[in-house]
């Protein structure tokens, strides 16, 4: 696999190894896990049109092929030679350009509040305005060099065993000392207490209790925040109303259940939090552009 024309030309080396160590390791298409937790790989042998999409906060590192984030009124582009940086659970549509001769190879490090602990009390305090949550970045030498040691430990159980750790928090700090580090400051910024980083509590608290129902009111007490400022900075920082943001999370829930094929349209509908079938159906529908019932994969013969 070579390095796509819109790579960058300073670190075209590195890039193409990075490339074909991914390639390696990358053989199954869609993202898949590995042996270490926080590091997934990414393969795509075909473009998808824009569809909804979420990560979970990380990096995510693109070698080869091409993605557009499409975010409210923002588009960004991160292609082959860049990295994203999710500093928050965001939902928005992605676009993906891949060929079989091409395919889009990529990674993803996953980021916790433990590994930024440990990484941020040694860096000088972020900018007093903390940078939008979602930025693409160009790859430095440095990084791929930290995320090629990275992969060495998939070839090796005992380095990963012993370094493992070390080299994913190695990745994540070079991200935190390049240009977008200052959005992953925030989140751990004054013990918590500036509002990015509430609404950073916030997300992640609706990312994993999103079926039960909330109030607005009552999110807003559990940040310490008055309801006016919290549903002011949760729209500033996501775009989003904290309702239309559960929604969202829920019906990506919905579209990962309905595709491990365990449960049925009704029973998917309970599971992310609609007491109405129907009004699940409806919203699906006008969310992702097809009905649940043609996303659901097939139960497998018994």
């Amino acid at each position: 696999m070579r390095a796509t024309k819109d790579s960058p030309s300073l670190n075209g080396q590195r890039l193409e190894r990075l490339i074909e160590r991914i390639d390696t390791h990358a053989r199954q298409e869609g993202i898949q896990p590995t042996s270490m937790a926080a590091l997934q790989t990414m393969r795509l042998h075909t473009s998808q049109s824009r569809q909804p999409q979420l990560y979970e906060p990380g990096l995510v590192i693109i070698a080869q092929g091409r993605k557009y984030a499409h975010l409210s009124d923002r588009t960004l582009y991160y292609g082959a030679g860049h990295y994203l940086i999710q500093a928050m659970p965001l939902p928005f549509e992605c676009e993906t350009l891949a060929s079989a001769d091409a395919p889009l190879l990529g990674l993803l490090i996953r980021i916790t509040p433990e590994r930024l602990t440990t990484l941020v009390r040694h860096l000088p305090p972020p900018a007093p305005e903390p940078p939008y949550p979602m930025e693409a970045i160009a790859l430095d030498d440095t990084l791929i060099e930290s995320l090629l040691r990275l992969l060495d430990c998939l070839d090796d159980p005992v380095m990963a065993a012993a370094l493992g750790e070390d080299r994913l928090r190695e990745a994540i700090f070079h991200a935190l000392r390049g240009p977008q580090g200052d959005a992953l400051k925030h989140l751990l910024y004054q013990q918590g207490q500036h509002a990015y980083a509430r609404i950073g509590r916030v997300l992640e608290h609706i990312q994993t209790r999103f079926d039960e129902a909330f109030s607005v009111e009552a999110l807003a007490r559990t940040v310490h925040m008055s309801t006016s400022a919290f549903y002011s900075h949760f729209k500033q920082i996501t775009g989003l109303s904290p309702l239309q943001y559960q929604k969202q999370v829920r019906l990506l829930n919905a579209r990962r259940l309905l595709a491990q094929a365990e449960q049925n349209v009704s029973s998917v509908a309970r599971t992310v939090g609609y007491l109405s079938p129907s009004q699940f159906s409806r919203e699906y529908k006008r969310y992702f552009g097809v009905s649940p019932q043609k996303d659901a994969r097939p139960a497998p013969a018994a």
